[in-house]
């Protein structure tokens, strides 16, 4: 038998057992993808046990929960070969009917807001939404970036940022009132233009650093924070002057995904490492050298604990944010994307 076709014989099994012995999921769970396994984990935070392990598709690489916890999404990436969205039911822990994307290729960063699945298209370089109501995709817009990778949707999705990776910049989308394309208000002494309802949407593209990729925006939604692969910088970008305004040398070169604690205080980084920030002061205050995190940062809402991908040690490592020290590890194979659902 081929070594690769036994492998992926292996990793079902393990995938089903799992399944097999399962227990109910929590009001609150770590959510955790293998992208080894090409598995969801549904984590009891209290226990740090596996309850569940469901397929989800080729390439997983990020995944979202749905306000009211019962629903996740996993984006299929393929660096651009691939075209959907897995479906998860997280108290059924099973896999759903999957969405297809059509030619909006290479899905990648997630959010959920405001009732919609919002996502990056990387190949189509494009970002769009997915409404779970009448299962439509409701809105594309384009970015002309190439890598469009990370999306963050402000509240009201009035306002929406991605990361460019290749091009080493961030888009700012700003949502509009009136027709699309019309101008702002008529001319003097004219009646106001008609037109359809919904806006249009400004596009302002800011130049950060080389391999702009993990990003995130302040708790007081004044700044993003954006990590720099290909230089080891973070660019700080003022959101209302829409402009970087400093550049902190962090030494986080390969860094791919950037976090706020929710207090605003710490700014977290993996860079093949676990680098913490003092956000007031822009200065590293700890590098966790044991915690070789180099994807998904989750922090929890209340923000005692943070959870990071360590995918060459095969585990989520659990930091106490306290103590800035590791406190535990969940065994995943190859881990990456990581997300908090909680049901009422």
């Amino acid at each position: 038998m081929h070594l690769r076709h036994q492998f992926g014989i292996l990793s079902l099994a393990a995938a089903l057992c799992v399944a097999a012995n399962a227990q109910p999921t929590h009001q609150a769970a770590l959510l955790a993808l293998s992208k080894h396994d090409h598995t969801l984990s549904i984590i009891d935070p209290a226990s740090l046990r596996i309850v569940a392990a469901i397929p989800v598709g080729d390439d997983p690489h990020e995944v979202i929960a749905s306000t009211d916890g019962r629903t996740a999404y996993v984006s299929n990436y393929g660096f651009g070969a691939l075209h959907t969205l897995a479906v998860i039911d997280l108290v059924a822990q099973k896999q759903l009917p999957s969405i297809d994307l059509g030619a909006l290729r290479g899905p990648h960063g997630l959010a959920f807001v405001d009732g919609k699945v919002w996502f990056t298209a990387e190949a189509a370089k494009a970002i769009g939404s997915y409404d779970p109501a009448t299962q439509k995709i409701d809105w594309i817009m384009g970015t002309g970036q190439n890598r469009t990778h990370m999306i963050y949707v402000f509240p009201g999705a009035q306002r929406i940022l991605t990361t460019n990776v290749n091009s080493g910049t961030v888009t700012i989308l700003d949502h509009t009132q009136g027709p699309a394309g019309a101008p702002a208000a008529p001319p003097p002494g004219l009646p106001p233009i008609p037109g359809p309802p919904g806006g249009d949407w400004n596009e302002t593209v800011i130049p950060v650093g080389h391999g702009s990729e993990g990003f995130d925006v302040s708790p007081d939604g004044k700044e993003a924070w954006v990590a720099n692969a290909g230089d080891g910088t973070i660019s700080v970008i003022d959101l209302a002057a829409k402009r970087v305004v400093e550049t902190i040398d962090a030494d986080v070169p390969g860094a791919n995904r950037l976090k706020f604690t929710p207090d605003g205080r710490r700014v977290l980084v993996t860079a093949g490492t676990l680098v913490v920030l003092d956000a007031a002061t822009r200065t590293v205050v700890k590098r966790l050298s044991g915690v070789r995190g180099t994807g998904g940062i989750l922090v929890q809402p209340d923000g005692a604990r943070a959870y990071v991908a360590c995918s060459p040690a095969g585990y989520v490592a659990v930091i106490d944010l306290n103590t800035l020290e590791m406190a535990g590890h969940v065994d995943v194979a190859g881990p990456d994307g990581l997300a908090w659902a909680a049901r009422p």
